[in-house]
């Protein structure tokens, strides 16, 4: 039986990476007189590395960046929550919007009994921003457990961040589905067990998603269907809770 439903969120709830996190990290190159600038296709590259963390540390050993290596771990963390603070600031003034069909499905499940999870690698305080201004008042209680990048230190493709989750829900991974939408991700969750709907976006469509139990465009709206990209087929317009658990049921 279909118990659990665990979320990914930047590229999966939300559209958060190309004019949400790329942007503010932009801004925070600026107030640091950085002369740095991460473009949409450059941008895209480094999301190779999840993290941001981790990516700023990736981008300064490259030569563009003439960073002295003894520097580079603190203008990391500072860069970073730099980053953070600008991010926050977009997510208050609305400039991150859920995808199609991402609160209707949540809506649906939490009405349904069913338990709802996040596991992520960016930060708690990202993903209370992000769920506090796109969802109803109070729905961040719908989550019974979040794994964000406190919980769980490696990163994606790692599974460790699905597994804190699964043994903070006290669920086996079969009675769980996850949904992502990178290939990192998709391997971090089929390493912890799980079987993984994926939704693409413009950064990963490209991503080898071997493996994946279902390739969407996104999960649809009735005035705005979702396309089928591969894997397990769909029943209709949208991926409603009946067709995930169809899905559960088959696979």
């Amino acid at each position: 039986m279909l118990r659990a439903l665990i979320f990914d969120v930047d590229g999966t709830l939300a559209d958060t990476e190309r004019d949400g996190h790329r942007v503010a990290f932009n801004r925070a190159f600026a107030d640091a007189g950085l002369d740095w600038h991460w473009d949409v296709a450059r941008y895209g590259e480094l999301l190779r590395v999840t993290g941001g963390r981790e990516r700023l540390l990736h981008f300064m050993e490259s030569s563009s960046a003439r960073v002295p290596v003894a520097e580079r771990d603190a203008l990391a963390r500072t860069l970073h929550a730099s980053k953070t603070t600008h991010y926050l600031r977009m997510i208050d003034e609305g400039a991150v919007l859920l995808r199609p069909g991402v609160a209707r499905l949540l809506s649906e499940a939490h009405a349904a009994g069913l338990a709802l999870a996040i596991a992520t690698t960016t930060s708690r305080a990202n993903i209370d921003a992000l769920l506090a201004h796109a969802l109803p008042p109070g729905a961040l209680d719908w989550f019974r457990v979040i794994g964000a990048a406190e919980d769980a230190p490696r990163k994606k493709p790692d599974p460790q961040v699905y597994e804190f989750v699964l043994e903070d829900l006290q669920l086996a991974p079969h009675e769980c589905l996850a949904i992502e939408d990178s290939a990192a991700g998709l391997q971090a969750a089929t390493a912890a067990g799980l079987r993984t709907v994926v939704t693409i976006n413009d950064y990963t469509r490209d991503q080898d998603f071997s493996g994946a139990l279902t390739v969407l465009s996104d999960l649809g709206e009735h005035d705005a269907p979702m396309r089928a990209l591969g894997g397990a087929s769909v029943g209709g317009d949208i991926v409603d809770l009946a067709q995930l658990k169809l899905w559960h049921m088959r696979y």
